[in-house]
This record gives structure tokens, sequence and C-alpha cells, in this order.
């Protein structure tokens, strides 16, 4: 593990979004080095953001113009007959749903992706936080016991040996090896203030990432939505559909555009910051550490030597001194005075107590545990972050040109329903091909007048005359096809007049009615001709 951060490379992908351009909002250019706190450098992110929002005006320009250019062709084409091509609209459509279901697929991962790479974050940051939260604990309960315990101790046992002068030596003594304790635990650099800037910082990603996560659940879902319903508002051919999908494809088109914007000013600044983070992070512990000890946190090279090393040692001599002088005194003391005994056996007990504090403290000051979480959270925003990042700017890409062409489809298709509604309404009544004209009422003054085929034929005395019964108007297509068969040919299943009623197939005759026709003369067949063109 002491070579782990020597393996880190910054992604291909990091450096191609830190040499985007960097500019103020008044257009000068900014250095692009990651620097959160000045002016100029939020300014450049903003200006990414606002490349969004200008991506927005012109998409909507283009969109503006396309429905105006739309009305005035529909205006110049009222005259004519030609029907909009409705094959180009439902491929259309569909292409656009297919784009934007691919595009929910790749927002999708996108967001998992980024959400697993913040979560690798705030973990090795809370592993941190723990490291540095119990070298700090540590530190301080070392120093309170040598301060504070050890020197009670040491005065009451000043006290009973005021009469042997090698006794108070040794005392002396212990007083000296307590304070070279007190001198290198005092060396070791107050962690408080990057404990609480860890802390802090977990907090805040963890915060931001749950409501980021769920924003682009929500647009995701949207999304989605609005693609199932155009696809039944085309297939449907409802008005209402389409006006719903027109109000939620440009609330849609905004959000794509705005998260396009966020994912590119991020990912922009995580870029910044992946590329060179070693220096950043000098530059922001420079208050509290020293150059030596974050490079060796940060490289944890077996060539960089343990900048603790000296104190720890001096620590544990130290420790040790005043552990045999305990051990001495409690042999040879404790015989001479007794009352001495309690004392001794305190401060036995608290050297071993402070000989365990620092071997835990040599272990967590140790460069590979905090290198470690140092490393897991660089992979975890620079590798899943901004890649995840990369993939939600594509989701918003192909969700902007998939709601541009499905805005540009509504229209068209509107245009489609109404064209057909128009020629449905053209249709004349009084064609026998229409189907509308079922729904006409039946006129018994103008079937009065209609010669059928046998009964002229039996005026000639080729047939019997046929009586037809009296005729009963009727609302319904089905009556009046009855009535009027019953009249000219005395049986339903044949249609002695083609067309009655309109919409009837070909004609269907029976065989007497064809025998009958065979003998019809020349003159006859005139003269019957001209019988209906009387009618």
């Amino acid at each position: 593990m002491a070579t782990a951060r020597l393996d880190y490379v910054a992604p291909w992908w990091t450096y191609w979004m830190h040499n985007f351009p960097h500019f103020n909002l008044s257009f000068q250019p900014v250095e692009n080095t990651f620097r959160p706190e000045e002016a100029n450098y939020q300014q450049s992110l903003v200006f990414l953001a606002c490349m969004a929002a200008a991506g927005l005006a012109l998409s909507v320009l283009l969109l503006s113009t396309y429905l105006t250019c739309l009305c005035c062709c529909r205006r110049e084409e009222e005259g004519e007959t030609k029907r909009p091509d409705s094959c180009c609209v439902s491929w259309t459509a569909v292409v656009s749903g297919l784009v934007i279901c691919s595009a929910v697929g790749v927002g999708f991962y996108g967001n998992s992706e980024t959400n697993d790479g913040v979560y690798q974050l705030t973990y090795s940051l809370h592993n941190a936080n723990h490291t540095l939260g119990g070298i700090n604990n540590l530190v301080s309960s070392s120093l309170d016991s040598i301060e504070v315990v050890l020197q009670q101790h040491l005065n009451r046992l000043d006290e009973i040996f005021a009469k042997r002068g090698d006794y108070i030596q040794s005392l002396r003594f212990m007083g000296q090896m307590a304070d070279n304790i007190i001198r290198q635990l005092s060396a070791v650099p107050d962690l408080g203030k990057a404990n609480v800037d860890l802390s802090y910082m977990a907090d805040q990603a963890a915060y931001v990432e749950y409501y980021r996560w769920l924003t682009y659940l929500l647009l995701l879902i949207l999304d989605l939505v609005i693609c199932l319903v155009a696809c039944l508002g085309v297939a449907k051919q409802s008005k209402w559909l389409l006006i719903t999908i027109m109000v939620f494809g440009v609330i849609s088109l905004v959000l794509s555009w705005a998260s396009l914007g966020a994912d590119t000013a991020a990912g922009v600044g995580t870029s910044d910051f992946c590329v060179s983070p070693d220096k950043f992070i000098v530059n922001r512990t420079k208050s509290f550490l020293s150059a030596e000890v974050s490079h060796y946190y940060l490289y944890c090279s077996p060539s960089l030597p343990n900048p603790f090393q000296q104190s720890l040692t001096i620590f544990q001599r130290s420790l040790t001194t005043m552990q045999i002088q305990t051990q001495g005194l409690l042999q040879y003391s404790v015989p001479l005075f007794p009352t001495a005994e309690r004392d001794l056996l305190g401060i036995q007990r608290l050297l071993n107590s402070t000989e365990f504090n620092l071997h835990q403290l040599t272990a967590l000051l140790d460069c590979r545990s905090l290198h470690k979480d140092y490393f897991d959270a660089l992979m975890g925003v620079c590798y899943d972050g901004v890649e995840g990042l990369l993939y939600l700017g594509l989701f918003s890409l192909l969700s902007v040109c998939a709601f541009c062409a499905l805005l540009c489809t509504v229209p068209r298709a509107w245009t489609v329903m109404a064209s057909r509604e128009r020629d449905y309404d053209d249709i004349d009544e009084e064609d026998p091909f229409n189907p509308q004209s079922r729904r006409v009422a039946y006129n018994p003054s103008r079937a009065s007048h209609v010669h059928s085929f046998c009964s002229y034929t039996s005026s000639l005395g080729s047939q019997t005359s046929l009586h037809p019964p009296p005729q009963v108007a009727s609302n319904l297509p089905t009556s009046e096809y009855m009535n009027q068969s019953m009249l000219f040919g005395g049986n339903p299943r044949y249609e002695n007049v083609p067309l009655i009623g309109g919409g009837s197939p070909p004609p269907m005759y029976s065989p007497s009615m064809k025998t009958t026709y065979q003998s019809m003369t020349d003159a006859q067949m005139r003269q019957f001709g001209a019988g209906l063109q009387q009618v």
C-alpha cells in the first residue's frame, strides 16, 4: 500500500475536461488551476453553465422558426389536396422515442456511477476523519495523563521520600522524562482543523448527492413517461395527448439543458482538481500542517522519512526509562515507605496505559492508512464520479436532440390529424360510395320514382308484376336496406338495384333476373336505359 498513490494516474477524460476554456463573466481567460475560493474561478464555472443557457435559447429560436414556417406553409397549402406524409411523422416519433429511451438508459447508468463515486468519497472521508480523530484523542489523553495524573503522583511521592535524597533524585529524573514525553506529544501537529474540514466535507457531499441523485431520478422518469405518452398520442391520434406532450416536452427540454450546464460545470471543476490534487491539498493544509507532513501522507513513499519517527522514538525511550525507575522504587522503597506503594502502582498503571496509547498512535501516524483513504477518495471522484457526469451529459444531449425532434413532430402530427378530419368532412353525401350516406334517412319520394329491372321487364310480359309492400322510412341503414330489397325484388338475399343506400358491394342478381336480362332485345335495353335517365 505504500506505493498505491504512485499508481494513481488521472484518467484521460479529466485531462480532456480540464482543457475546456475557462473564461470569467467578462470574457477574460482564467487559469484552469482548481481554486474554488477565488471569484474568477467560480465565474469560469458559471460561464460554462451559461453556455448551456445559450444552447437553450438557440434551440428555442430554431423551434420557433420551424413552427412559424410550418404555419406559413400550411396556409399556402390549404387549397391543395395533397395530404401531409403521416408515415414520416410516425417514423420521426418512433425514432425520437427510441432515442429518449436510450438516453434514459444512459442517464440511469451515469446517475448510478456518480452516486457510487460520491459514496466512495464520503466513505473515505469518514475513515480518514476517524483516523485523525483517533490521533487527536490519543495525543490529548496521553498529555492529560502525563501532565496531571503523573504530576500528582510525583508530588505525593516527593513528600513521602523527603528524607531520602536518592529517591528524590529518581523522582526528579522521572519528571524530566515526563517533560520529554510532553514535548514530543506537543510536536505532533494539531489535526483538529483537518478533522473538522473532513467531517464538514463528508456531510455536505452526502447531502448534495442525495438531492442530486433524486432530482436526476425524477427527470429520467419524466422523460420516460413523456416518451410513452408521445407514442400513445401518435397511435391514438389524440389532440389532448399531443398538447400534453408539447407542454411537458418544452419543460423537459429546459430541464435537459439545465442539467447539461450543471454537469459540464461540475465535471470541469472536478477534473481541474483530479489533474493536480496534491497541490490543492498542500495549499489548503499549510496553515496547520508542514509541507513535509503533507507530502508524507500524500505520497507515502518508502523514500520519504516518517516525520514523527524521532518524536515517537524519544517518547518510547523516555517511557521505558520511567518504567525502569518505577520498578526500582517499588522494589527498594516500599519496604521502607509502605505508603508510597499506592502512588508507585498508580504510576506503573499510568505508564502501561501510556505505552499502549503509544503503540496505537504509532500505527495511526503511519502513512498507509490515511494514504489508502486518500487514494480511494481520488478513485471514487476522478474515475466513477467524473465518468458518471460524462454519461449524464450524454443523456442531456440525447434528450435535447430527441425532444427537439419530438416537438417538431407534434405540429406535423396535428396537421395530419386535421387533414384527415377535413377530408372526411368534405366527402359528398350524395356520393353512393360515401360511408356517411348510410346515416342519411331513407326518402320514400325518391324511391317511388326508381324503376327496378324486374318491374320493367314484367311490364313487357317476361315476368309477373311485383307489388311492393308499403314502404316505411327508417333512419337505420339495415332497415333501409331490407325495405328497398323487398321493394325491388321481394327477396332480401339479392340486391336488385346496385349500390342502394351507399357503401354496398357490387350487386348480386338472382338466376331469374339473369335469364330475363339475357332474353332482352337491343330495343328493350335502350328503352330501359331511357327510363332510368328520366328518373
